[in-house]
């Protein structure tokens, strides 16, 4: 509130910079059952937290940026084998309906009825390809609703993303850090005082010759090579030292 109310005085140049960088941030929790609505007509530039309003950001892409509408779209279909074209469509009361056409079909079929990895990644893929992206983007748990093969894929196209936003993503997936390097990952625990701490992979023990070796991140975190953040063991907390 502080930050709101000094960051609109001119004479807080320090504050207001502050205000509009934490006005400036996109967090979602996008919802497969979200994006599957059929909200009012009428473009938008930016996805909600939930993606509920994905058909009227299409629509927005359709009509100010097609390059960049199709460039996600040829995106997802790599990542989503035979799909063929995503458009919404106007309804005589005003509405918007996504449609989504796979390759085997002639005629397209409403979103309502495609599978929700494929709403998912065609939501994730406008967030990170926005057209004038946030100053920060936070993705929480990106791998509900969507195949375990397609979560390395995600990680890499957020590794393409990050180039043009400050990016973080928090999951409970081994197969998306299968995807991330280790100076990219960051493991968070709790120490004894109930605070929390993070260490970042590339900093634990063995784990950049382990990578070196062809290991995966994921993997290295599902056998118990991390120093920290197993729930199982320490509480997460570190591993003791022997000795």
């Amino acid at each position: 509130m502080a930050v709101n109310a000094f960051g609109q005085l001119a004479k807080h140049p320090r504050v207001t910079a502050l205000r509009n960088f934490i006005t400036g941030w996109y967090l979602s929790y996008i919802s497969a059952d979200s994006t599957r609505g059929v909200p009012e007509s009428g473009p938008q530039e930016r996805l909600s937290a939930t993606g509920d309003n994905l058909p009227n950001v299409i629509q927005y892409l359709k009509e100010q940026h097609e390059e960049r509408l199709q460039y996600i779209l040829n995106t997802l279909s790599d990542r989503v084998p035979r799909l063929e074209k995503v458009e919404a469509e106007m309804t005589i009361d005003g509405r918007l309906v996504l449609q989504v056409k796979d390759a085997p079909f002639d005629k397209p079929i409403m979103a309502k009825y495609a599978s929700d990895g494929t709403l998912k990644m065609l939501a994730y893929l406008t967030v990170l390809y926005d057209p004038e992206p946030p100053l920060l983007v936070g993705i929480e748990e990106p791998e509900n609703h969507l195949h375990p093969r397609l979560l390395e894929g995600l990680a890499e196209e957020c590794r393409r993303a990050s180039a043009n936003t400050q990016l973080m993503v928090t999951t409970h997936s081994p197969f998306f850090v299968n995807g991330l390097r280790p100076e990219e990952l960051w493991v968070l625990y709790r120490d004894d005082d109930g605070y929390t701490q993070a260490i970042r992979a590339s900093d634990m023990d063995r784990i950049p010759a382990l990578i070196e070796a062809g290991a995966k991140l994921g993997d290295l975190w599902m056998e118990g090579h991390f120093e920290a953040g197993d729930p199982l063991t320490n509480s997460g907390k570190p591993k003791r030292k022997k000795g």
